[in-house]
């Protein structure tokens, strides 16, 4: 796969953007990550307001969503995400240390795609991040809305 997928990283902590960047960095197929640190602009990047209106049209191919986020809840991004005909579509993976069973459960009650908890052991954690990214930016087709 040459294409370039754009995957958006939505995540507070700085130790996990860097371990998450590092992962996708070997995968070709997912290079351009933009990274938002809190539910508040994760929705004005989506929605193309704020500092983000003027952003280049398209929607990622995958957005991994981290639930603990500052001002928007993660959980309050995905509602507001998998409630909206425009971004429905796009695959939503929560990428989160929290294993909260009412975590899970909430999640993919609001249409999550999938559940990755992060992993404590530095490896494991690449090589989860590498996969889930190999499957969602690399091997899956996305609706033709998720453009790049």
């Amino acid at each position: 796969m040459t294409e370039t997928r754009k995957i958006l990283l939505v995540e507070d902590d700085p130790k996990d953007v860097e371990l998450t960047l590092a992962a996708v960095r070997e995968i070709e197929a997912a290079r351009d990550v933009v990274v938002i640190t809190n539910g508040d602009e994760a929705l004005d990047y989506l929605y193309r307001r704020g500092k983000f209106g003027n952003r280049a049209e398209g929607l990622p191919a995958l957005i991994l969503l981290d639930i603990k986020l500052p001002l928007v809840s993660g959980l309050e991004v995905l509602r507001s995400i998998k409630s909206d005909d425009a971004l429905q579509p796009v695959p939503v993976v929560m990428l989160t240390s929290s294993r909260e069973q009412s975590d899970v459960d909430e999640s993919y009650r609001l249409g999550a795609n999938a559940y990755v908890v992060k992993p404590l052991d530095f490896p494991e954690y690449v090589t989860s991040v590498k996969d889930l990214c190999l499957f969602w930016a690399g091997l899956n087709q996305p609706p033709s809305i998720c453009t790049s």
